[in-house]
């Protein structure tokens, strides 16, 4: 793998350890500068061809579009560019390391590429429920540079026991974002700039007999 796609070994251990005491970790200038500056040229370009689709919420016959909830557009990452293939094989890198240290299981992991137009946001949620653990780490890797202390959109990070607020991110590009996607309530606040991240989910397989778990 390329130098400016890997990941810093180093801080792979702080994550890890902040993912098993608190259940979330943040991580100021741990993504590639590079890397980030090409992504968002990448979903820049997207957005500029309307190449984007409203984001929904839940899944399969279940999935319909809710403004009120959520306002962002997204393309699911599929290795079409050189960018794309780096940003994944980093996260396969993290995959080997949280399954190495923690025995996940995780099998695969799938991303989109999420824009917020100013004014958007994205109500409180978890990223899997309770019982149904198919997505099991949740990644944001955020890609807009120079991002300024006035500009709204950050993912404010709850404890999973209470109401408190634990963290307010900053869509800071380079920054990157993991943490247990059935425990951890989080929520975008409006922002006032369009606002360019990644998301991602580790999942373990669930499939049964054929069947997919869950649907696409």
């Amino acid at each position: 793998m390329s130098d400016t796609s890997r990941l810093p070994e180093a801080r792979l251990g702080e994550l890890i350890d902040s993912l098993v005491t608190q259940g979330w970790y943040v991580g100021p200038s741990f993504l590639p500068a590079p890397l980030c500056s090409t992504l968002h040229a990448e979903l820049d370009d997207m957005t500029e061809r309307d190449a984007l689709i409203a984001a929904g919420i839940g899944r399969g016959d279940n999935h319909h579009l809710r403004r009120d909830v959520r306002g962002d557009a997204i393309r699911w990452l599929d290795r079409e560019s050189q960018a794309q293939r780096r940003y994944l094989e980093a996260m396969g890198d993290l995959q080997r390391a949280l399954n190495q240290a923690l025995f996940l299981g995780l099998f695969e992991y799938e991303a989109h590429f999420a824009h917020y137009p100013p004014g958007a946001f994205y109500r409180r949620h978890l990223d899997s429920f309770r019982g149904r653990a198919n997505r099991v780490v949740s990644t944001v890797g955020y890609l807009t540079p120079d991002w300024p202390s006035d500009g709204g959109g950050e993912m404010v990070i709850y404890s999973p026991d209470d109401d408190r607020e634990v963290a307010r991110v900053r869509p800071e590009a380079g920054t990157f974002v993991c943490f247990l996607a059935e425990t951890i309530p989080h929520e975008v606040l409006p922002t006032r700039l369009p606002r360019a991240s990644i998301a991602g989910w580790f999942r373990r397989n669930a499939s049964l007999n054929g069947l997919i778990d869950p649907a696409s």
